[in-house]
């Protein structure tokens, strides 16, 4: 992954503006679940994604890979998905919210997609309840699949706290599921 992030980024440099196209679309889902899971508005987060996106081609000709391009790239999502928060000072309602499809997916036909979307979508909605810290840990350590030494250097958060977050969150989680559920959990998990 980190090899075709550097050799797109070494086609970008020489001025090929396709490799940024791709760039993006390999970035963009997740960062678009990160900056939704502190903002908690999908509009937001869209109009944060524009933002970081043109920060990136902007700042890409001083990106040294002293880390991963990974690691940079959602340190800016972080970053600009506070400081937009900041701004706006509240929350958006929920209801606000709707279930992201990447672009390009389809779904799959069949009562295995239809369960997998059922499940997709109490734990959307059970994410949505969850402090923004607690959210964004989350993601990264899963969906992401970032290391505890990855997470801090993209959220700026300590060790102890990364940890408290990940514990807080899957029991917030987990009690969120229960009452959205009650007894249809066992059945659905």
């Amino acid at each position: 992954m980190e090899d075709q992030d550097r050799q797109l980024i070494e086609r970008i440099r020489a001025g090929d503006r396709g490799a940024f196209r791709q760039l993006v679309d390999r970035h963009k889902d997740v960062s678009l679940s990160l900056a939704f899971s502190i903002l908690k508005d999908r509009d937001g987060a869209e109009e944060v994604l524009q933002e970081v996106f043109l920060r990136v081609f902007e700042k890409l000709g001083s990106f040294r890979f002293r880390s991963s391009f990974r690691t940079w790239l959602y340190r800016i999502v972080v970053n600009t998905s506070y400081n937009a928060l900041k701004t706006r000072k509240k929350y958006l309602p929920l209801e606000d919210f709707c279930l992201h499809t990447p672009v390009g997916a389809r779904p799959a036909d069949g009562p295995q997609s239809l369960q997998e979307e059922e499940q997709k979508k109490y734990i959307t909605e059970a994410m949505k309840r969850l402090k923004p810290d607690e959210a964004l840990v989350l993601r990264l350590f899963y969906l992401c699949d970032m290391r505890i030494k990855e997470i801090k250097k993209i959220t700026g958060f300590g060790t102890a706290k990364i940890k408290v977050d990940l514990h807080r969150g899957r029991t917030n989680l987990q009690h969120q599921l229960k009452m959205m559920l009650g007894d249809e959990l066992k059945n659905l998990l």
